[in-house]
């Protein structure tokens, strides 16, 4: 017993005298991407470290805008407006989650929303700024789910339901974003006219359907790009690959135009379905594609007209042009620098057949490619040429740096991991593949 209590009088009391000035925080600023109103952010997050050799135990970690705020915290799990007494040892720390949240108003340009994270003890107080651009949006959302008449539903690529809205070409806003939720449809014998500066935002999974006998009109600048991208962009995911479905010409859609747009950061960024008559299902100049989980463009017996193009870094392929149909490009520039798992196929896939039940169809094929740059970091070559001859199949190509191919030069883009697709100075690829002119890349 005598032994015991001289330990315990030996032992050191708690000390609870650390001053909030001693805290360390792994940001000053904590900023969010743009915030749609009425959506909200995802979660950002820092740490509170406490260096010092004594308990540091905070009165408060507030919001300095209180409940007026458009931010939330969460405070080491406590996600009351106000967390108390909130306790660091010493060489410990404590998370601090934020997100945001703003209401609509009448503005049409952003709007900076700010505020600040209050940490006080007695009369000491840190203070870390929050800021977040915020943007109103017309927001395309689902009314309607397609389903059969014995009322079942057909199920979509991603394993969902076909929840569609109806676009209003008539009355499109251009001096807003839009927001696309699910399908948005541009419904048959419709138009959906885009011009220079107009922005589509999508989230998880969502699909710009252009329906049977409708037709996408897509006429941008070189400084203002049509852009199609997704919602998110804070941190990493500003080039994130699949984050939303694709921009769908479904069979039956006609004369559809891309002129300058840019296409980024989707499953699929444009799916061509079967032509319906002798013009091109799609016709797409100047414009970038890139950033996306299967594919850049697939054409399905479809006829594709493509000049002046970047169309980059996909999963599988830059370019499938299967089960036959019609394509030509030219000063292209299909480049594929995937670097998330290894990639199997080839960056540029030709084919005109394809195999149901043990039973093969064969369709004709015509491609012409002129030059263009077919390259990326596939060892086995970046041309997939599969045709069958059952059927008339020609697939062309003129003066065309092909990685595999004849004429096999390493094109030297300046950084294609980093997204930068210039040429060097000493390229040998000078006068072919996508010309930047105002580049559409550095303006966005």
């Amino acid at each position: 017993m005598l032994l015991m209590v001289s330990l315990a009088s030996c032992r050191k009391e708690e000390q609870h005298g650390g001053d909030v000035e001693r805290l360390q925080f792994s940001c000053d600023t904590l900023s969010f991407d743009t915030v749609f109103t009425q959506m909200g952010t995802t979660t950002r997050q820092f740490k509170v470290y406490n260096r010092g050799s004594e308990i540091v135990v905070l009165d408060e970690v507030t919001l300095e805008g209180g409940r007026a705020s458009r931010f939330r915290l969460n405070v080491d799990g406590d996600t009351s407006l106000s967390a108390q007494d909130v306790r660091i040892d010493p060489g410990d720390s404590i998370f601090v989650f934020v997100r945001a949240n703003i209401n609509p108003n009448l503005a049409t340009e952003p709007f900076l929303i700010e505020d600040a994270i209050l940490f006080r003890k007695g009369n000491n107080e840190r203070r870390i700024p929050l800021t977040a651009y915020g943007r109103n949006a017309v927001y395309h959302v689902p009314t309607d789910t397609i389903h059969y008449a014995d009322g079942t539903y057909p199920i979509d690529n991603f394993g969902k339901p076909y929840a569609y809205s109806v676009i209003d070409c008539e009355h499109w806003q251009h001096d807003m974003p839009h927001v696309i939720v699910g399908y948005a449809v541009v419904d048959s014998r419709q138009t959906l006219h885009l011009r220079e500066g107009d922005e589509l935002y999508f989230c998880e999974d969502a699909v710009l359907w252009v329906y049977d006998s409708a037709t996408l009109d897509a006429r941008g600048t070189e400084g203002s790009p049509v852009l199609f991208t997704s919602v998110r962009h804070d941190g990493w995911y500003g080039q994130l690959p699949g984050q939303w479905g694709y921009i769908w010409l479904s069979a039956g859609s006609r004369n559809n135009v891309m002129m300058n747009t840019v296409v980024e950061n989707a499953f699929v960024g444009i799916l061509v379905d079967s032509c319906v008559n002798a013009n091109p299902t799609l016709n797409i100049r100047n414009s970038q594609v890139r950033n996306h989980s299967m594919a850049g463009i697939i054409g399905q017996t479809s006829r594709i007209y493509g000049s002046n193009l970047l169309v980059v870094n996909c999963g599988q392929a830059t370019v499938a042009m299967q089960y036959g149909g019609n394509y030509r490009f030219e000063g292209c520039t299909f480049a594929d620098y995937w670097r998330y798992d290894a990639r199997k196929t080839p960056c540029v896939v030709i084919s005109n057949s394809w195999e149901v039940n043990g039973v093969e169809y064969v369709r004709p094929m015509q491609a012409q490619l002129t030059d263009c740059i077919i390259y990326g970091n596939r060892t086995d070559g970046e041309l997939g040429l599969y045709l069958n001859y059952n059927g008339p199949a020609s697939a062309v190509f003129t003066n065309c740096l092909v990685r595999g191919g004849e004429w096999d030069e390493d094109p030297k883009f300046i950084d294609p991991q980093g997204g930068d697709f210039h040429l060097m100075e000493d390229s040998p690829a000078w006068g072919i593949g996508y010309q930047y002119a105002q580049s559409v890349q550095e303006k966005h």
